[in-house]
């Protein structure tokens, strides 16, 4: 039965908070750059190692984006989402992507109350500030497709019925290689979606036992991060990020970059323009991390594999021999010319 006039989510008062904040005016480049330093160490007291994650990972959502973490189980890919969440103090939910998911139970759906005789939205776990989804190829493509609205619009159609997400929203999620057991191949119109995927890889030998100390010294297996943002305060923070100036060579250089990858012989469909819009909004974040109010070349080159790679899709005989669209975008910096850093 299709709901009558039903009635419809209260408004966020972190989104309303948020965009209050964001038309004041956004936040110096030193501000923002010790506010972020902040955030990495309170995550640092959680998080051992895995300091590049951790920095991209920041850098994209104070861009605005989303982001994958792909790896093998067992990497801390969940505790870096969570611990990021509350130290941002965003408001934090926990999808676990299963083969049985629907996509009424991410995005919510309508029902019948008796009492009103009226149909009410109850809110999917979409409705929050930071969503973990947690081994997103395990659900199915109809499921993932929900997932793909809310990311690029950042909204929800329910019974065709459009619900905004509160702001900020942003989507970190896991994933593990396609060659596991009980995973679907995320299409590539959702892996567009996400600005930049990180491959956490193993910790070194020195790192791991710190892990297993920390873990012997709190004697539990949870973990909590001292906030030290709030929802408000990174809106006006990617407010600010977004007054960062970017040179003419510059913009150029990303172009060179993602039209690079469409002519490499071993990719069958290269970047596409988001691509390079994704070098251009994480360059940013990180020249603000590095309290510069201007984008470098090397600002570029940090983030041209996790922001290019999985945007790539590789012929099928060069797949089967073992290369990779991280191989492709390491292959073309060391061939594309870039500007020289004629700032500093």
């Amino acid at each position: 039965m299709t709901p009558d006039e039903p009635s419809a989510p209260a408004t966020s008062d972190e989104a309303a908070a948020s965009d209050e904040a964001a038309a004041s005016g956004g936040a110096g480049v030193e501000a923002i750059a010790a506010e972020a330093k902040a955030v990495l160490a309170a995550v640092g007291t959680v998080v051992v190692g895995r300091q590049r994650s951790l920095r991209l990972a920041l850098a994209a959502i104070l861009a605005g984006g989303h982001v994958l973490l792909e790896d093998v189980p067992g990497l801390g890919k969940t505790l870096m989402a969570r611990s990021l969440a509350q130290a941002l103090k965003l408001d934090f939910k926990r999808l676990q992507c299963t083969p049985d998911l629907l996509p009424a139970d991410v995005t919510g759906s309508f029902l019948y109350n008796p009492g009103d005789r009226e149909f009410t939205f109850r809110e999917g776990p979409l409705f929050t500030g930071l969503l973990l989804a947690d081994e997103i190829n395990r659900t199915p493509p109809k499921t993932q497709s929900a997932l793909l609205e809310a990311m690029q619009e950042r909204q929800v159609t329910v019974e065709g019925r459009t619900f905004a997400l509160p702001r900020p929203f942003h989507v970190l999620a896991t994933a593990n290689p396609v060659e596991y057991e009980g995973t679907y191949p995320l299409p590539e119109a959702q892996l567009d979606r996400f600005l930049l995927r990180l491959d956490i890889g193993y910790p070194p030998p020195a790192e791991e036992v710190e892990v297993l100390r920390r873990r012997l010294t709190r004697q539990r297996e949870e973990t909590e991060v001292e906030p030290v943002l709030d929802a408000a305060r990174l809106r006006r923070l990617q407010h600010g990020v977004e007054q960062v100036s970017v040179d003419d060579d510059v913009l150029r250089y990303c172009v060179d970059l993602a039209s690079a990858t469409r002519a490499h012989p071993a990719v069958e469909v290269g970047a596409s323009p988001r691509g390079a819009q994704a070098l251009v909004l994480v360059g940013r974040a990180l020249a603000v991390l590095d309290g510069r109010d201007f984008v470098l070349p090397e600002d570029v080159k940090e983030c041209a594999v996790p922001a290019l790679a999985h945007r790539l899709t590789l012929r099928p005989e060069t797949w089967t021999s073992g290369v990779t669209g991280v191989e492709v975008v390491t292959e073309l910096l060391g061939r594309v010319a870039g500007p020289a850093s004629s700032r500093s």
